[in-house]
């Protein structure tokens, strides 16, 4: 794994493990594992707020690159798929199917990863749709915004842009994002009631934010079903 970042490697190594053990897909108390699916506007920090709660959670982070690496990695990905019951499996085909008509072959491949990944559950996935794709029952769906204004400043900021191009970088980014939602799910990401959480990282901070999320991923947790669906 020569050249990929060590919290790529860390995470890949413990998904690895949590592949190999059966034990991994029941919670606490036998509940089902909850996961967190964090959808985010550009530049609101989303991602940073996802490390923290994760790093208070003790439980990984899948962001768009790591997804891809354990996409790549043939054999974690088909241990976690040995792990999923087909009846789990054809509802989410199910559901996904009533969203749109035009599954392709990558959003067939999200699927498969997001579904394995949230039955193995203590999680969190952030962006990729996986919060209108996973199960409501246990998934903790959260929304992380900020205004346009300090969202530029702050990609103006890490990116090292002018202030012009951080906000085109910024709108070009919501819109990519925001047509993605639309194109497969049929999701306006403005919509609160799509979400459990709300945060306005520009007012609650990072690290409030974070906070917030452990709070209500543990609350979840306790109540959580031991059969995480429905299944006519």
């Amino acid at each position: 794994m020569t050249g990929i970042p060590d919290r790529v490697v860390e995470t890949l190594a413990r998904l690895n493990k949590f592949a190999g053990s059966r034990d991994s897909l029941t919670g606490v108390g036998g509940h089902a594992p909850v996961t967190v699916a964090l959808s985010r506007q550009a530049g609101s920090r989303g991602a940073e707020i996802a490390r923290v709660a994760g790093h208070q959670l003790n439980w990984p982070v899948y962001d768009h690159e790591l997804l891809e690496y354990i996409a790549k990695e043939k054999g974690i990905h088909t241990r976690l798929l040995e792990l999923v019951d087909e009846r789990y499996v054809s509802w989410l085909e199910e559901a996904v199917r009533s969203f749109s008509m035009r599954k392709g072959g990558y959003l067939q491949g999200l699927q498969d990863l997001l579904t394995a990944l949230s039955k193995v559950g203590h999680c969190i996935i952030v962006g990729r749709g996986a919060a209108h794709m996973l199960p409501v029952e246990t998934t903790l769906r959260v929304r992380v915004v900020a205004s346009r204004a300090a969202r530029a400043v702050r990609v103006q900021a890490s990116q090292g842009l002018s202030a012009a191009d951080a906000e085109r970088w910024v709108d070009r980014t919501d819109r990519e994002r925001d047509r993605f939602l639309d194109q497969y799910f049929h999701v306006d990401p403005d919509n609160a009631l799509a979400f459990d959480l709300v945060l306005n990282v520009e007012r609650l901070g990072v690290e409030e934010c974070a906070a917030l999320i452990v709070q209500q991923a543990k609350a979840m947790q306790a109540r959580a079903p031991a059969e995480s669906l429905v299944l006519g």
